[in-house]
């Protein structure tokens, strides 16, 4: 869309205006530009996924936009980049026709469907020979788009196929839809467009990730998380989710010229989609000639499906020739021009045998159903999380129901519904057990949670998954004492406690089958070396709940010693960076249980090295008393070596974003954290570079 010379210009005035923008300088005779300038940096991030500016510079100039537009509404123009946020819907959305019906696709699941679409296809072209487009079958929800005179005037769902619901409002929430496209320069008048909306697969991942933290249930599937988002009758909150927009085929247009022919081949079409700035799957189309490369291809972009940062569901074949499309016609249901080919299904209905309930570390009961086995996107799944009551009594699932699994890329399985019309009498309730499973002692549920909870700290679930925990890469780092040989050594009597790590009977395991002296000298050493480990992962080791690693830093830097934790109050560990009163609460009362303060004596007798070497380290750093947070992919560094920068030069690293925040380091793909972060005055928010300037300069 922009070439070299034109970007070159605009970053020129981009960093221009960020100068004037600091001095409070932007006059309103220079708001074309600034749009301009700010279409533009949307279209850097939103289609290249390549921004020229930080979020905090880009901020910075719609502010100064919306600005001017306020003091003079008479400069509000209907594609401004401050229009795509709207009043929240009050009424349902209004039903509204297509231009032309919206068709669903022939499917197929073989090369051999395949084959005979394309002897059809080429005897209802009359040719010997036919050149296909091959594009992504994206798993979202399907929207059409109508511009007229370039600007976007409405945004519909699929609907029936015939009518569809306005979702203008929401659609413009959409960042990497334009509100305007210069079709006028192609001498089109009207066009009505045909696409999809997604929800990438990090952007999916991280919604979760809040949900869980909220004890919420997940969303199924990217495509629904889509789809249910369009409907949302806040568009601040639309906006909010990181929507995404692929536009993939012209279903109608005028031209100025009456019978002016705009476009010879449909992959011409997603060419000029690109030119003007919509994520058209320019760059992950292909074109060849015959059968055999379609089929190919298919082969090849299945293999890698997983490695995309969205889901498809398959690819879709079109004859290229729009002439040859015409000729060729559609049926009630389906154009005969084009096909899918669909992939493996990532869903499959199976029967729901029983349910049982495992214990985690920290007491907490989860359901897992036991399925008949049944092969799903690659892999054979028989056990399904459940997740915790409220969301078995929420999609009322019951022993014996036939459900729908689903197993996305690399997300868990995940059952998305029963079948309540399927039942024949025989299924029964899910229970919850009134006594941990396990050891049989009492449950309870605290208020506000989900989970139910063993209240036995020494439940032999919970046991040996704290010594998995304690082991882990991220805590104690032990190499060789993974969850299996963890288990096996406790079946054996010999890991009743973490501190049974330091005495193992190493001569007794050498006896073992799979073990000889060689691994059993590389465990010793593995042992030995996590003695010496810094005091922040003896702490994360621990388990204590809502301590995660940064916590675990921000403690470890409070004392000289461990155990100078008991002597913290609960009111002491709230005067801490970013711990609040549910995570004192639960430090206070791990370092007054008395089975505790005896484990970490044994530890400590062990020889496991309790005094913080760092303490006070870098007390004159460069960062000194500043607080970070990262957020992220950051280009160069890995997170956890930004991290450890800041504590070497001073600072402390949070755990979340809150007032205490003095700068938010921000990397590709940046979640909620940014948004909250844009909402405190006081938090800075700055680049990977801007940061190594920091640690050289300051």
């Amino acid at each position: 869309m922009y070439s070299k010379e034109q970007t070159q210009k605009l970053q020129k005035i981009t960093s221009e205006l960020l100068k004037k923008n600091k001095d409070h300088a932007i006059h309103k005779k220079e708001v074309r530009e600034l749009r301009d300038i700010l279409r533009f940096h949307e279209y850097r991030y939103y289609i290249l996924n390549d921004p020229l500016i930080s979020d905090f510079e880009y901020d910075q100039l719609y502010r100064s936009l919306a600005k001017i537009e306020e003091e003079d509404s008479g400069l509000i123009t209907p594609d401004s980049p401050t229009q795509r946020v709207a009043k929240g819907l009050t009424k349902d959305f209004p039903e509204v026709q297509h231009l032309v019906p919206m068709l669903s696709l022939e499917n197929s699941y073989n090369p051999d469907d395949l084959v005979d679409f394309d002897r059809r296809a080429r005897e209802l072209a009359g040719v010997n020979e036919i050149e296909y487009c091959i594009e992504p079958k994206f798993d979202g929800a399907g929207i059409s788009l109508i511009y007229e005179d370039d600007l976007l005037v409405r945004g519909a769902t699929r609907g029936d196929g015939v009518k569809g619901d306005d979702i203008t409002t929401n659609i413009k929430q959409v960042k990497s839809i334009p509100l305007s496209a210069k079709f006028s320069d192609y001498g089109i008048k009207q066009i009505e467009i045909r696409g999809e909306i997604l929800i990438n697969k990090n952007n999916f991942k991280k919604y979760n990730e809040l949900m869980a933290e909220q004890n919420l249930p997940p969303l199924a599937n990217p495509r629904n998380a889509a789809a249910g988002t369009l409907r949302i009758k806040d568009p601040k909150i639309v906006a909010e989710r990181n929507l995404e927009g692929f536009l993939y085929q012209v279903s109608y247009y005028t031209t100025t010229h009456k019978d002016y022919k705009v476009f010879r081949y449909h992959s011409e079409i997603l060419s000029l989609l690109w030119n003007l700035g919509f994520r058209s799957p320019e760059k992950e189309k292909k074109v060849v000639t015959g059968i055999e490369k379609v089929i190919a291809h298919c082969k090849k972009f299945e293999e890698g499906r997983d490695d995309l940062p969205y889901e498809v569901d398959g690819l879709v074949i079109k004859v290229n020739d729009l002439d040859l499309q015409d000729k060729m016609g559609m049926t009630s249901h389906h154009p005969r021009w084009a096909i899918a080919f669909k992939f493996k299904a990532r869903q499959a209905t199976s029967h729901l045998k029983t349910v049982e309930f495992q214990v985690g570390r920290m007491g907490n009961i989860t359901p897992v159903a036991k399925i008949d086995p049944v092969p799903i996107g690659g892999v054979t799944v028989s056990s399904v999380s459940l997740h915790n009551e409220d969301f078995i009594n929420e999609k009322d699932i019951r022993i014996g129901d036939s459900v729908l699994v689903e197993r996305a890329g690399d997300v868990i399985p995940y059952i998305v519904k029963s079948f309540p019309e399927l039942r024949k009498g025989h299924e029964k309730k899910i229970h919850f057990p009134e006594k941990c499973p396990v050891c049989g002692k009492p449950i309870y549920k605290p208020e506000g949670e989900a989970a139910w909870r063993c209240i036995n700290y020494n439940c032999e679930a919970q046991v040996v998954q704290r010594i998995i925990h304690y082991a882990s890469k991220d805590a104690l780092d032990i190499t060789g004492l993974g969850e299996a040989i963890v288990s096996k050594f406790h079946e054996s009597g010999w890991l009743k406690t973490i501190a049974d790590i330091y005495r193992l009977p190493f001569d007794e395991i050498e006896k073992l089958e799979g073990f000889g002296k060689k691994s059993v000298q590389n465990l010793k050493n593995a042992i030995e070396k996590s003695k010496t480990q810094p005091l922040y992962r003896i702490i994360y080791g621990l388990g204590i709940r809502f301590v995660g690693e940064a916590t675990a830093k921000t403690l470890a830097q409070a004392v000289s010693h461990l155990m100078g934790l008991k002597n913290f109050s609960e009111e002491d560990l709230q005067k801490l960076e970013d711990i609040g009163p549910k995570v004192a609460a639960a430090i206070h009362q791990f370092f007054h249980n008395k089975e505790n303060i005896e484990l970490l004596e044994e530890l400590e007798r062990a020889g496991v090295h309790f005094k913080n070497e760092k303490k006070n380290f870098a007390k004159n750093g460069n960062l000194n008393d500043l607080t970070f947070l990262f957020t992220g992919t950051l280009p160069t560094l890995k997170r956890s070596d930004a991290e450890s920068m800041v504590e070497e030069h001073g600072g402390h690293v949070l755990n979340g974003v809150s007032a205490k925040l003095n700068y938010l380091v921000v990397g590709e793909d940046a979640g909620s954290k940014l948004e909250k972060a844009k909402k405190i005055n006081t938090v800075k928010i700055i680049s990977e570079e801007e940061f190594l300037k920091m640690l050289k300069e300051k």
